[in-house]
């Protein structure tokens, strides 16, 4: 993610929850692909809710940019499908799943396994992996 953010590439991020900015820092391009509603109903109405972000991806990412899908189950049929497109478009692709990582470590480049079954366990090691990587990423970049 560093050398993405480092050659002004930038981070897609797509899942079904979400997360913050931690501190002032120089800005880095992250889109959360699950902020746009009007966008969001209008494609689930007229696509499908598995063709969510997909559409996005191709809109929005550019060959080094990566995708980050988050889903507990490693089977959300929108967070795979945008994976796969996210690669077929030459992005890089990670996934941050629960212990089997399901049908996404297919998909993905990385696929960072929790090691638990229960969702609200997987849900809270997501969020401290999140802040892991952002912490890493701005240590890498950020750092005199």
């Amino acid at each position: 993610m560093a050398e993405t953010f480092g050659g002004n590439g930038r981070l897609l991020l797509c899942g079904n929850g979400g997360s913050a900015a931690r501190f002032v820092r120089r800005a880095f391009a992250a889109v959360a692909l699950t902020t746009d509603t009007s966008f969001l109903t209008a494609n689930a109405n007229d696509f499908g809710f598995e063709h969510v972000f997909t559409r996005q991806v191709e809109a929005r990412g550019r060959p080094g940019d990566i995708i980050l899908g988050i889903t507990t189950s490693g089977h959300s049929a929108n967070v795979v499908a945008a994976l796969a497109r996210g690669r077929q478009l030459g992005l890089r692709t990670v996934a941050l799943t629960g212990s089997r990582g399901g049908q996404v470590a297919g998909v993905a480049d990385v696929c960072i396994r929790v090691p638990s079954d229960p969702t609200q366990h997987i849900q809270a090691a997501h969020i401290a992996l999140g802040h892991v990587i952002c912490e890493l990423v701005e240590q890498e970049l950020c750092s005199a």
